[in-house]
């Protein structure tokens, strides 16, 4: 017996699937963000929808919806989840796209990975849309700034984004 629980250590040298147990179905919903920063005149052209790739948001929305139902097969310790709706939100400012994406389910688990995973995916397809014409672009502040449902409640990052706290 000794043997087997060394062996599900984490410093036993593997990797193991959370069990979900007997959590209730509820529902729960995750909210993350990211930004693109880029040029000026890049944002331009995204809002004036010049890009000779087409409609680089639109994309971007699509492409995030599509991540957020495959973030199980993507990160390996996800659990699958009934995704019921992925929103993908962009705000246009002077250098930089904000990219919001919301997920909701009623399911066993929480969705804060789908989420992300829309946020993050929405934001490559972005970049890989404007990559010709702008080289300096980032993709940053990655991060979870809302969730909901489940045994932990409710959870939401401080208005700056720099701390947390629970409702």
């Amino acid at each position: 017996m000794d043997d087997f629980r060394q062996l599900r250590r984490p410093g036993g040298g593997g990797a193991f699937g959370r069990e979900i147990g007997p959590s209730e179905v509820s529902a729960r919903r995750a909210l993350a963000r990211c930004r693109v920063t880029m040029l000026p005149s890049t944002t331009e052209a995204v809002a004036a929808n010049t890009l000779n790739k087409g409609d680089v948001l639109a994309t971007a929305r699509v492409a995030g919806i599509q991540a957020a139902k495959h973030a199980a097969s993507l990160l390996p310790m996800a659990h699958p989840v009934l995704v019921g709706s992925v929103h993908v939100n962009f705000t246009i400012a002077d250098s930089h796209i904000e990219v919001e994406a919301a997920v909701d389910t009623i399911d066993r688990t929480g969705v804060e990975m789908e989420a992300l995973t829309a946020a993050t995916v929405a934001a490559l397809t972005i970049y890989d849309m404007c990559k010709s014409t702008d080289r300096t672009m980032t993709i940053e502040q990655i991060a979870l700034w809302e969730k909901s449902g489940g045994r932990s409640g409710t959870w939401r990052r401080d208005g700056n984004g720099d701390g947390a706290h629970g409702a």
